[in-house]
């Protein structure tokens, strides 16, 4: 069994000197054998309920208060209740330290697994990706949230929940189309965001954007008129972040409204790297925690029984159902995630002649955990699978590339099999469905007539066909119109400028007036 140690516990039980205990033995592996760099840990032990109520409120702690949030509770505890559905062993938040949220209910082994994959794997790759780097202020995020539930409360307080709730639903529906795609020369700091919005709460009269003082009282043209050109400069067009857009220009949006839109778009920023990492993340936890418990049970520090709750639970959670299982809702990101990791650390120790020459890079290198660090460091999920998934895996999970277009007499043609040309082709096309220029609808803000009638300009340019759901595009360009309080229209093309579809939406009245 290797090097003995004391035992962490015994059978199910455990209080909160065991999970010091145990806390101890994961970092000591954590830091020691695989060269991980963590932020500070807080654990905090909740209940069965208070973990519904974080999954409502998209897991953050200190969220304010929505009605979606408790619509979202009403059906999570009633699909709990029913046995439809299990609860996660952990939520996990990316900030500094870095908050893991552990269910009471679970066993001693349940919370060392939830440890080393929470508290020492997600918790590494939020601070090193670069991702997150990039797009998230982990040392404020936590302050922020504070400001914000406290801001949106004494709105509610000042204007109505109502008035309130119409803003933050419109804002919610518009959320994904509330980020920045592109890194910028600033990083977020929400910590100066919130020293910003006091003081802008001191003057909000003069947030009025002073484009609209250009525009002429009458409709009639006049020399000083804007060009359509200068007036898209002026207005940063074309805008793909619609909130940014909104909270800047919209003309009859109070300052308090403003404020919300901002921290909607912050939140929605913040959740921005965690969408394009899903596999990698869950990889590197999965992947943190299975070597974590391994070397646990080598040193004698959990015993066999133990280590076999741990597998049954590890098993569950990996397992890809075959396509033609009832089960299957595409690639388990925690299977594909964790197969990928211990891929990488077979090429890196024992590779095949095929590994050398698909990854000459890594195969053989022998430092399987530097190799993997690098990695987590500087990829997401598309970048990540493009470079890595080998041959060996695409075999092993029996992959291959169907072309089905309608358009095209012969039907569904098998067109990637298992040769060098179809693997490059099967990675390809896998790698395309997570990366978020493909999957992203890419709707842009691209002209405002702000000396005729007013309407906002959106354009959608389609991939491969692929347009918008009707219903859903007219709700949301419902919420759109009602925060812009004048009519906006949005207009699909293909890859060539062709008109597909054309939407106009009038502001409802009742919003208007508010």
């Amino acid at each position: 069994m290797g090097s003995s140690g004391e035992r962490l516990f015994e059978g199910a039980d455990w209080d909160f000197q065991t999970l010091q205990r145990i806390h101890d033995a994961c970092e000591e592996v954590a830091r020691k054998e695989l060269g991980l760099d963590v932020y500070p840990n807080q654990i905090e032990v909740i209940t069965a309920e208070q973990m519904l109520d974080a999954y409502s409120s998209v897991g953050m702690p200190l969220f304010y208060k929505h009605w979606s949030f408790g619509k979202q509770f009403a059906f999570q505890e009633a699909s709990y209740r029913k046995g439809l559905m299990g609860l996660a062993y952990e939520i996990v938040i990316n900030s500094s330290p870095c908050i893991s949220y552990l269910m009471e209910e679970n066993t001693a082994t349940m919370q060392t697994l939830v440890i080393a994959h929470a508290a020492f794997g997600h918790n590494h790759f939020f601070k090193n990706n670069y991702l997150f780097k990039q797009w998230t202020d982990a040392d404020g995020i936590l302050d922020y949230l504070e400001f914000a539930k406290g801001y949106i409360a004494a709105c509610e307080d000042r204007h109505g929940r109502e008035t309130v709730e119409r803003t933050l639903d419109a804002a919610h529906a518009l959320m994904s189309h509330g980020v920045d795609r592109y890194p910028g020369k600033k990083t977020l700091d929400l910590r100066a965001e919130e020293k910003r919005a006091g003081e802008r709460r001191q003057h909000e009269e003069s947030v009025f954007n002073d484009l609209w003082r250009t525009v002429p009282n009458t409709k009639a043209k006049s020399k000083a008129a804007l060009t359509a050109e200068r007036r898209r400069a002026l207005l940063g067009l074309p805008q793909e972040n619609i909130l940014y857009f909104l909270e800047k220009t919209a003309p009859r949006l109070q300052g308090w409204q403003r404020e919300l839109i901002r921290i909607v778009r912050h939140i929605a920023q913040y959740f921005y790297p965690q969408g394009q990492t899903k596999v990698m993340n869950e990889g590197t936890a999965t992947y943190v925690h299975y070597r974590i418990m391994n070397r646990l049970h080598q040193q004698g520090r959990i015993t066999d029984g133990n280590f076999l709750e741990f597998l049954q639970s590890h098993t569950n959670v990996v397992f890809q159902p075959e396509f033609d299982d009832r089960r299957y809702s595409g690639f388990n990101p925690y299977a594909l995630g964790f197969a990928m990791m211990q891929d990488i650390e077979r090429i890196v120790k024992t590779p095949e002649d095929e590994d050398r020459a698909w990854f000459p890079d890594i195969a053989g290198k022998g430092d399987v955990e530097g190799v993997l660090r690098e990695i987590w460091s500087n990829y997401r999920d598309e970048s990540f699978i493009n470079q890595f998934l080998s041959p060996a895996l695409i075999r092993r999970f029996r992959m291959f590339h169907l072309h089905d277009d309608p358009a095209e007499s012969q039907g569904i043609k098998v067109d990637a099999i298992h040769d060098e040309r179809g693997y490059r082709r099967v990675r390809r096309e896998l790698a395309r469905q997570y990366d978020v220029g493909f999957v992203d609808a890419n709707i842009e803000v691209v002209d405002v007539d702000l000396d005729g009638d007013r309407r906002l300009m959106l354009r959608h340019t389609t991939v491969k066909g692929a347009q918008l759901n009707e219903t859903d595009t007219r709700r949301v360009l419902q919420h759109l119109a009602d925060l812009w309080t004048y009519d906006v229209a949005l207009t699909e093309l293909d890859g060539t400028d062709k008109v597909l579809k054309e939407y106009v939406v009038s502001p409802r009245a009742a919003a208007v007036a508010a």
